[in-house]
């Protein structure tokens, strides 16, 4: 009788606390280290995996048919492409199939390669998450080689010298070299993207690692954006004369962006300027108040995370990615928190009394995840239409 081998292994996923799982590799070869967390989402892996709020993390996926629809070239959430995508890694339970989607340009795999994004599959996934759930995101470092041979000296070497996210300032890694226009407006079936023809408005988005639907949603009410650079000046914010001053979305410890942030969102606010931020943006809008930032211990990352507007009374389910948020007790007389976390109270929303100026923790543009808030544009807009003398619109 011939003997029997096992297929070895072509991937790795350890973790800081000596963790060692085996795997399938997929996408780029080598190692990469990074924050481990888990994403509950089930549609939407690549704007998911393009979202420079993701740098510096490794994803898991808890849904297990990861790749199917494939990708293309329109679901891509990093405006900035130089910096190609800020995810370290992924983890993903089953093997990916051939795509089914008339949308599908290429496999996840070869996209995931070309972007040079290191992959594993064939874990536990749910195991891996409930670890999470208890211990904690941990670091972390995934490889893959292709036959098999892993120097693991070097690969625990690699996770050893990850500093973690806390204290690390990632704003300046994905956020735009240059200040540019913005026209583009959301998708529409059969139609595809379109272009803002007789703008309203014009708003200025400071990009802390803006996602390219946001920008969109802003175009979509009739304002011409111009995006600038996370380390831009209030000086330079303000020459662009905007209507309105937007905060993006971003990944890493918003104390340390804040060092040169901060100072600038307070000169910002002064102005009198309607000023909406979102995630990374909101955190750091917090700071500007006065208010306190800290780590959450397994963050917020999915579609279904249901959320209050406290000035409504409304629910709406959310599309959440964040590892940071502002401590609700933290914030001053004059911040009013708006909205709240319905899985563990956690702040999702603040503004300013007396004057137009708001954020909130979650990702309103829906991509991925529901339509649920898009009105939060229309909030935003109509404080600068408020201002210009224009009717408002109804956020319904």
């Amino acid at each position: 009788m011939s003997g029997w081998q096992e297929t070895p292994a072509t991937a790795l996923l350890i973790l800081a606390d000596g963790t060692r799982l085996e795997g399938r590799g997929i996408g780029a070869v080598g190692h990469a280290a990074g924050e481990v967390c888990f994403n509950t989402a089930m549609t939407g892996y690549q704007e998911i995996l393009t979202d420079p709020s993701y740098a510096g993390q490794i994803v898991t996926f808890t849904f297990p048919h990861i790749g199917n629809v494939g990708t293309n070239d329109e679901d891509i959430e990093t405006v900035n492409m130089a910096a190609l995508s800020g995810v370290r890694g992924v983890v993903l339970k089953a093997d990916i199939t051939n795509p089914s989607n008339y949308r599908a340009a290429e496999r996840l795999d070869a996209w995931l390669k070309k972007r040079n994004i290191v992959g594993i599959t064939g874990i536990d996934t749910r195991a891996l998450t409930a670890k999470i759930r208890e211990g904690g995101m941990p670091n972390g470092v995934v490889a893959h080689s292709p036959d098999g041979y892993f120097h693991e000296p070097s690969i625990v070497s690699e996770l050893k010298n990850f500093p973690g996210l806390e204290g690390l300032d990632l704003a300046k890694e994905v956020t735009t070299a240059q200040t540019y226009k913005w026209d583009q407006t959301p998708w529409a079936w059969n139609e595809g993207y379109g272009t803002l023809e007789k703008p309203d408005f014009h708003i200025v988005a400071v990009d802390y690692g803006a996602k390219r639907n946001i920008l969109r949603q802003l175009a979509e009410q009739g304002a011409r954006v111009t995006v600038v650079p996370a380390t831009a000046t209030a000086r330079d914010i303000l020459a662009h004369n905007p209507d309105g001053i937007f905060l993006s979305n971003g990944p890493g410890d918003p104390a340390a962006t804040g060092k040169y942030a901060v100072p600038t969102i307070k000169l910002l606010m002064d102005t009198g300027k309607p000023m909406f931020g979102i995630c990374l943006g909101h955190q750091l809008l917090g700071l500007a108040l006065g208010g306190t930032t800290s780590k959450m211990h397994q963050g917020h990352h999915g579609a279904n995370h249901p959320v209050k507007d406290l000035t409504t009374g409304k629910v709406e389910i959310t599309s959440m990615n964040h590892g940071f948020a502002v401590d609700t007790a933290s914030l001053p007389a004059g911040v009013t928190q708006t909205h709240i976390s319905l899985f563990d109270g956690s702040n999702a929303g603040l503004s300013v009394d007396g004057k137009p100026i708001f954020s909130v923790q979650y990702h309103p543009e829906a991509s991925p995840g529901p339509h649920d808030s898009h009105y939060l544009f229309t909030r935003f807009l109509n404080q600068v239409r408020v201002q210009k003398g224009l009717p408002v619109k109804s956020e319904a």
